[in-house]
């Protein structure tokens, strides 16, 4: 059977890409009013550079393959974060801080998940680096919103945690290896494996659950106190309607950030359409560097979005003036021109017909 494409690939038709780019031009867009200017950065890098500079684990994800040209091994990018990383750690390293980037684009998985059976997907983000304050939490968290509602994604909600929770709390009171099976059972929400390491954190694994209820559990901890203010002051420069959940010892994805890390819903969606937070660039000399991002996953947004939205296309029938044509166009028409007398606006997919009066709908 000819046509077939390797398990984990597909591809996007009419209507499905064209809802794809307006998505993409949307956020980016969105973006770009907030001052984020757009890099783009190339599919295949050199693969122990890579890696370098990936979150620990996801170099495991890269597909690799020897360059014939050097002889070196390469790698097809995974995740775009990384890459947006290095070119503000080198060719933007004489930019002003902070420099605001943004991204768009496809990676490729060596391995899909059983949530994600895709291999190949676009991501959509911004980066804010030279800073993780609040303020640059606040920005990016509201850019990623505002490019949700302009792409029309419905019943946003944003759901916080605290990456670096445990160790905040803990200080120097567990040995390493007791902090980190705390931070596995508090993940997993195992509240026996909790109390046997020390009851004291169960009340975090409760914790979990609505904005306001959450932050007031957790203010009992005086450690997390300004934690928790720069969780209200990003959660107040959200718009209205927006939802607000804390789920403070959520870990897994998160491994990489530092003070916050956030996941986005919204639309329906069954998984999250977004994730990101605060983390370290690590520069070639040492040196660190604090960012704030966020990715958003065009594929499952683009499924609570449906195809054919403003899908309307006007049928000229034939013998119709050109410039005609380029005055539609101008208004906002997609026009399909017949090009034969036996072309029909049926089968060309059209939502209208060019009329004597104007546009009619079909």
């Amino acid at each position: 059977m000819t046509g077939l494409l390797p398990e984990g690939f597909d591809d996007r038709l009419p209507p499905f890409a064209d809802a794809a780019a307006r998505l993409e031009h949307g956020v980016l867009d969105t973006a770009r009013t907030h001052g984020y200017e757009r890099v783009d950065p190339p599919l295949v890098e050199y693969a122990d550079e890579l890696a370098r500079r990936l979150k620990a684990g996801a170099s495991r994800d890269a597909v690799r393959f020897v360059d014939p040209l050097s002889q070196r091994t390469l790698a097809i990018r995974p995740d775009i974060t990384a890459q947006v990383g290095r070119i503000a750690a080198t060719r933007m390293a004489h930019h002003p801080r902070p420099v605001r980037l943004s991204y768009a684009g496809p990676v490729l998985k060596l391995r899909a998940s059983e949530l994600r059976p895709a291999r190949t997907m676009r991501q959509i983000g911004v980066e804010l680096i030279g800073l993780d304050s609040v303020a640059a939490a606040r920005e990016v968290v509201t850019v990623a919103v505002e490019a949700l509602a302009a792409a029309g994604v419905q019943g946003v909600s944003v759901d916080f945690t605290l990456p670096d929770l445990i160790a905040t709390l803990a200080g120097d009171s567990l040995a390493p290896e007791a902090l980190a099976a705390l931070r596995d059972a508090l993940d997993a929400k195992d509240a026996g494996r909790v109390a046997a390491i020390d009851r004291a954190y169960l009340p975090l694994i409760e914790a979990a659950g609505p904005f306001p209820a959450a932050l007031t559990k957790l203010r009992g901890h005086a450690a997390l106190a300004s934690r928790l203010d720069g969780l209200v002051a990003i959660a107040e420069a959200l718009p209205a309607g927006v939802g607000l959940t804390v789920d403070p010892t959520e870990r897994h994805g998160f491994e990489y950030q530092s003070w916050l890390g956030f996941s986005i819903f919204g639309g329906g969606a069954p998984g999250e359409i977004g994730r990101g937070g605060s983390y370290t660039i690590v520069h070639d000399d040492g040196s660190e560097e604090r960012a704030v991002g966020v990715t958003l996953f065009a594929d499952p947004i683009l499924d609570t979005l449906g195809s054919a939205r403003d899908r309307r296309r006007l049928f000229l029938p034939p013998g119709t003036d050109v410039e005609t044509g380029r005055q539609l166009r101008a208004a906002g028409w997609v026009t399909v021109a017949a090009l034969t007398r036996d072309d029909t606006p049926e089968a060309q997919l059209c939502s209208h017909r060019l009329g004597a009066a104007g546009p009619e709908p079909l």
